[in-house]
C-alpha cells in the first residue's frame, strides 16, 4: 500500500486528507505584534480623550475666573480672556465671605483629619496584629459603615446632634467640634479598611525583636510600626483631606447659617451661597473665581504628594 509523504515528515494514509502545514512562527509573531500595536494605539487614544475631558473643564473654570461677566456670557467656551480681571478674586474673597469659609474649613479639616488618622490607624493596627475574641466582628462592623449611605442617617444624625447640643452646647448644631466628630465617624470605616490591609503586610520579625528588647505595646506602635506605615498614612490622609474638603451634605445638615450670616459655614456651603447670589447679581466671574480658589488647594496637595500616594497604594501589593 502506497503512502504519501508530507513535506513536514508526516505520512498521509490513503483516503484521508494530508495534514495541513503548521503556521510559521513568523506569521504568529507578526499577528501578535499587529494586535499589540492596535491595542496600544487604542489605549493611547482613549487616554488622550480622557485627559482632554478632564483638563479642559479645569482650564475653562480657571480662565473664566479672569473674565468679566459680559465676556463670560458672550464667549462662554473660550479659554483666553481679553483682559485679566484680578479683582474677581478679591471680590469673591471679601464680599463672598470665602475668607471666613476657608478659615472654618481649615479649622474643621485639621481636627477631623488628625483624629481620623490617629484613631483609624490605632484601631486598624489592633485588628490586624492581635487575635482576640470578637476581632472579626469588630472589623466587619467597621466595614458595614462603607455600605450605609449618609443620606439614610440624616434624620437620626440631626436629631442626635440637636439633643446633644441641649446638654452640651459645644457639641450642638452650628459648632465646629460637632462637625469634626461627625467627620471622624464618617471617615473611620474606609481608614480602618485601608490601614488594616497595610498593617498586615508589615514584617512580624521587627515587632518581635522590639518586644524582646522590652518595648511596650504603645511604644511598639508609635515608635516602630506607625513610621513603617508612613506611605499608607500619607495615602489615606490625602483621601480623607479630599473627601472632607469636598463634603457638602454634612455641613449643610449640621452647620446652617444664622440670619444669612456665614458664621461657621465651610467652603462647600460658601460656593453654594456664591452660586445663589450670582443668580440675583449676575456675578458669574466672582463665582468662577470662588470655584478656582476652592479647587486649587486640593490640586496642589495631590500634585505635591502624588508619588507618596502611588507608593502607598502599591506598597501592600509589592510586599
Amino acid at each position: 500500500m502506497s503512502t504519501v509523504t508530507h513535506p513536514s515528515g508526516e505520512r498521509a494514509r490513503p483516503g484521508r486528507p494530508a495534514p495541513r502545514p503548521a503556521p510559521s512562527r513568523g506569521l504568529v509573531s507578526r499577528g501578535r505584534e499587529l494586535g499589540g500595536r492596535f491595542f496600544n494605539g487604542f489605549s493611547h487614544l482613549f487616554l488622550v480623550v480622557w485627559a482632554v475631558m478632564v483638563i479642559y473643564p479645569l482650564l475653562w473654570v480657571v480662565m473664566s475666573a479672569f473674565k468679566d461677566d459680559s465676556e463670560v456670557i458672550r464667549e462662554p467656551l473660550s479659554l483666553i480672556p481679553d483682559e485679566l480681571h484680578w479683582d474677581n478674586f478679591t471680590r469673591a474673597w471679601g464680599e463672598g465671605h470665602l475668607g471666613a469659609f476657608f478659615l472654618n474649613t481649615l479649622l474643621v479639616l485639621v481636627g477631623s483629619v488628625f483624629l481620623t488618622m490617629l484613631l483609624g490607624s490605632m484601631a486598624a493596627y489592633v485588628l490586624a496584629r492581635y487575635e482576640f475574641p470578637g476581632n472579626r466582628l469588630i472589623y466587619y462592623m467597621f466595614l458595614s459603615g462603607l455600605t450605609l449611605p449618609i443620606y439614610l442617617a440624616a434624620v437620626p444624625l440631626f436629631k442626635g446632634v440637636y439633643n446633644t447640643g441641649i446638654v452640651l452646647p459645644l457639641l450642638g448644631p452650628n459648632r465646629h467640634l460637632m462637625l469634626i466628630l461627625v467627620y471622624v465617624a464618617w471617615s473611620l470605616s474606609f481608614t480602618v479598611f485601608f490601614m488594616h490591609s497595610f498593617f498586615r503586610t508589615l514584617p512580624d520579625s521587627i515587632a518581635e525583636a522590639a518586644m524582646v528588647d522590652g518595648a511596650s505595646h504603645s511604644r511598639l506602635f508609635f515608635s516602630i510600626m506607625l513610621p513603617m506605615a508612613k506611605p499608607g498614612l500619607i495615602s489615606i490622609g490625602i483621601f480623607n483631606v479630599l473627601g472632607q474638603w469636598n463634603q457638602w451634605y454634612l455641613p449643610t445638615l449640621l452647620m446652617q447659617s444664622v440670619a444669612g450670616e456665614p458664621k461657621n459655614q465651610v467652603i462647600a456651603q460658601g460656593l453654594i451661597e456664591l452660586s445663589v447670589n450670582q443668580g440675583y447679581k449676575s456675578d458669574w466671574s466672582g463665582l468662577f473665581a470662588g470655584v478656582t480658589m476652592a479647587m486649587l488647594p486640593v490640586l496642589i496637595v495631590y500634585i505635591v504628594f502624588q508619588r507618596q500616594v502611588q507608593s502607598g497604594l502599591t506598597a501592600g501589593v509589592s510586599k
